[in-house]
């Protein structure tokens, strides 16, 4: 299958997981997420041994063809930080007739995840196990995404680490550029702060406008599945933010 690209190293003790990023010497930049693996169990091991090959993308740093991937010509929908894979696989399930992309750092969601589209059959489902700045840079063409979907990224509650968050005036510029107009950027989060800055950033950014109008949100959409610990905090009455963007022609300066 075109696109897809050997699994990755065993995780077993003897050998590890390739980095989910480009190490550039010399450099350190400051990322959106610190790689806490858990455990990686043997089942998790097999779906990658097994089902890469199917399933997943190897980053190569070049724009991908997606329509040889997918083997047709498609809408697209992008998740970053896909966790467990629950939301995606849920998606996949109910909308057979778009193709999806995951993007997901720790392997044992990734390997989660795969072993769950194996089950379900969803053909129509790849995934990176990379950096998805990385990724939406340089693998995704602009002006490609049907929609973006963000769910619960890492809120970097402390303020000294606010500047991990994913969601940065730059990252919002590249969203844009990957969203064909009149595309969906759909995010979430149960972090109030982290919502306040969403807004900050998004309803700033030139392209994108806010469904419900300045720092706006929605109920909880049919195409997104409650979490088991957004539910546990709903209980607890725990706020939850859902964000719509919708991109819109960029106008340019006069000359």
């Amino acid at each position: 299958m075109t696109g897809a690209a050997r699994p990755p190293q065993e995780a077993t003790g003897t050998r590890e997981l390739e980095q989910p990023f480009t190490v550039e010497p010399g450099q350190r930049k400051i990322r959106s997420f610190v790689l806490r693996q858990g455990r990686f169990s043997p089942a998790q091991q097999r779906a990658f041994d097994a089902l890469w090959p199917r399933f997943g993308l190897d980053y190569t740093g070049g724009i991908r063809d997606c329509d040889a991937c997918f083997g047709r010509s498609a809408q697209r929908v992008v998740e970053i930080g896909f966790g467990n894979g629950d939301a995606l696989r849920f998606a996949a399930k109910q909308d057979p007739a778009r193709d999806y992309i995951g993007i997901e750092v720790h392997a044992p969601g990734v390997g989660r995840l795969l072993n769950a589209l194996n089950d379900d059959g969803s053909d129509h489902v790849r995934v990176y196990r990379h950096d998805a700045v990385e990724v939406l840079t340089h693998e995704i063409a602009d002006g490609s995404l049907d929609e973006i979907r963000i769910y619960f990224p890492d809120p970097w509650h402390k303020k000294r680490h606010n500047k991990r968050r994913l969601v940065q005036p730059e990252f919002a510029a590249l969203l844009v550029r990957k969203l064909r107009v009149d595309g969906r950027l759909h995010l979430a989060t149960d972090w109030r702060d982290y919502a306040e800055q969403m807004w900050d950033v998004l309803d700033a950014t030139p392209g994108l406008r806010n469904r419900s109008g300045a720092r706006g949100h929605v109920a909880r959409p049919e195409w997104r599945p409650q979490t088991h610990f957004e539910t546990r905090g709903v209980k607890l009455g725990h706020g939850v933010w859902d964000l719509l963007y919708d991109k819109t022609p960029v106008e340019r300066p006069a000359d």
